[in-house]
């Protein structure tokens, strides 16, 4: 059974999630009070809803006790309106509920009125970017729970030609390689890897460590 995801504020962060989420196989009802924004992902979602969910009855009206997820993604311009909504949610009975916010402070205020968790995108955006851009081969790096990162690296070419097994990275840097990504056929495809077959050229490596393992790896390789 397809998930029930609703979705409240759609500017850039809220249309892009409700997109993915419905792309995804989530039935997605998406709620903004600017009709402009509701027109434009009418196609992409399950329903999309002209509505200020700031209203209690208005907000009652969509059932939010129902849905496997409801994120409250209204943007930097109105906090109060995310934290009113954000409280209510939690009021309501809605099942889990994953609330944007803007800064640390708004953070905690969220998570005192109800949200189960909440997401800072613009600061985690930053912070992957950062890694990046400062890192060698580098290609997007994922956070994972505590100091855990999930880093996309094209590998290095020292790593050419030689096996996991023969590099020993789990040992030697604290690395796991997760995943390879390798195209085949034109087309990249991620495969759980063979600790004996040689890393090739244009080979993309998936690890699982510590951001500052991952630091001293591509500056010693």
């Amino acid at each position: 059974m397809s998930k029930q995801a609703l979705v409240i504020g759609l500017g850039l962060f809220g249309s892009g999630l409700a997109r993915a989420l419905a792309r995804h196989g989530s039935e997605v009802m998406a709620v903004d009070i600017h009709e402009g924004h509701v027109d434009e992902i009418a196609p992409h979602v399950t329903e999309a809803i002209l509505l200020d969910a700031m209203d209690e009855e208005a907000l009652t009206s969509l059932s939010p006790e129902k849905r496997n997820i409801c994120v409250c993604a209204i943007g930097a311009d109105n906090r109060e309106g995310s934290i009113v909504v954000t409280a209510l949610l939690k009021q309501l009975g809605a099942k889990h509920i994953v609330a944007r916010a803007t800064d640390p402070l708004h953070a905690r205020i969220l998570r005192l009125v109800g949200a189960h968790e909440v997401v800072q995108p613009e600061q985690h955006f930053g912070e992957r970017l950062a890694m990046r851009l400062a890192w060698r081969n580098i290609v997007n790096v994922l956070p994972l729970d505590g100091d855990l990162v999930l880093t996309e690296i094209e590998a290095p070419e020292a790593l050419w030609g030689r096996t996991l097994a023969e590099l020993d990275l789990p040992r030697r840097f604290e690395v796991n390689v997760a995943a390879i990504r390798r195209r085949a056929g034109g087309e990249a495809r991620a495969t759980i890897p063979d600790p004996q077959t040689p890393i090739a050229q244009g080979d993309i490596l998936m690890l699982v460590s510590t951001d500052t393992a991952v630091h001293t790896l591509t500056e010693k390789l």
